[in-house]
């Protein structure tokens, strides 16, 4: 019976299912991450083939390009010239998308206001956008920090009462 048990039993089974439990949810993680790991590895290397043969089929698609261009006409190298002129503009189009893409990164601005505020350099009004500095990720050529004036640990629980057996609870 549950009541003829003593509390340090119960707290003995408690932790012991707990850990049993903890444990049983790790090997869990484990056993998922393990199928998970094998599917996407499965997946990358199914990608990785298409994309050589994406390739591929882009350079015979060019070749073919090429030669019909030839067929229609023009000098062969005229027509290969084309084609590269063309995988150019195209590549350069890229990565004029891309450099614009990464222009308009935000610079983890919620980011470094909330470090600036973590150190102690901003206050509730102050944000990234008013000109504050940005704070440095390099411990060395960071500005020097305001000391800590709040209160300690021990001070911040001085005043609570201490928790005793008081009757009416327990009972």
């Amino acid at each position: 019976m549950p009541e003829d048990e003593s509390l340090g039993a119960l707290v003995a089974q408690a932790s012991t299912h707990i850990s049993t439990l903890v444990r049983s949810e790790i090997e869990l993680a484990k056993a998922e991450l393990k199928f998970d790991a094998k599917r996407v590895g499965t997946a990358t290397g199914l990608f990785g083939a298409a994309a050589f043969i994406g390739h591929l089929c882009l350079i015979l698609a060019s070749f073919t390009i090429a030669y019909a261009l030839v067929a229609a006409g023009l000098a062969q190298w005229l027509a290969f010239l084309i084609v590269t002129v063309f995988y150019l503009v195209v590549a350069a189009g890229l990565v004029f998308v891309g450099y614009r893409r990464l222009k308009g990164l935000n610079r983890m601005q919620r980011t470094a206001r909330t470090l600036r505020s973590l150190k102690g350099g901003g206050g509730e009004g102050e944000t990234a956008e008013a000109g504050a500095e940005t704070p440095s990720v390099f411990p060395e050529t960071a500005p020097a920090r305001k000391p800590y004036t709040g209160p300690t640990a021990g001070q911040v629980g001085a005043h609570r009462e201490t928790v005793s057996e008081s009757p009416g609870h327990g009972d």
